[in-house]
């Protein structure tokens, strides 16, 4: 765990597994990173229509965004998760989360799943985007 963010976890509530209920950043400096989809450095969609192969270019997406701004996954706070299918995400579960532990090992921010009824890229073959929002040291 990174000394700049810790989870809050508090005792009244389950025990999370698979995602945090909260972080507290305690000093530090906040990436906003836009809703990221599967597009690769080409701006062509990868995996079109597989969640399983898009989350993985998502992830990568993100990954380079919070390299250039100098951080890591594991300085991620909170991840809003948006699916044109929630059935399909968690059909999918196990797989993902393969992809997952590629990307963010044991860590776990803060986490929401949204099924949306369209994303903006969706006419291209796009079923998921993910936003973020992390803490840099």
């Amino acid at each position: 765990m990174k000394e700049h963010i810790s989870a809050v976890v508090p005792r009244t509530l389950p025990k999370p597994a698979g995602f945090s209920y909260g972080y507290e950043v305690k000093h530090g400096r906040l990436v906003f990173v836009a809703g990221q989809v599967a597009r690769d450095e080409k701006n062509a969609v990868v995996g079109r229509g597989d969640i399983v192969a898009q989350f993985r270019q998502v992830c990568r997406n993100i990954q380079t965004v919070l390299s250039a701004a100098g951080g890591d996954m594991t300085d991620l706070v909170k991840l809003t998760i948006y699916v044109l299918d929630v059935a399909d995400y968690k059909a999918h579960l196990r797989e993902i989360g393969s992809v997952y532990r590629e990307y963010f090992g044991k860590h776990f921010p803060a986490m929401t799943l949204v099924g949306a009824r369209d994303l903006f890229d969706a006419a291209d073959g796009c079923v998921i985007e993910i936003e973020g929002v992390a803490a840099l040291a």
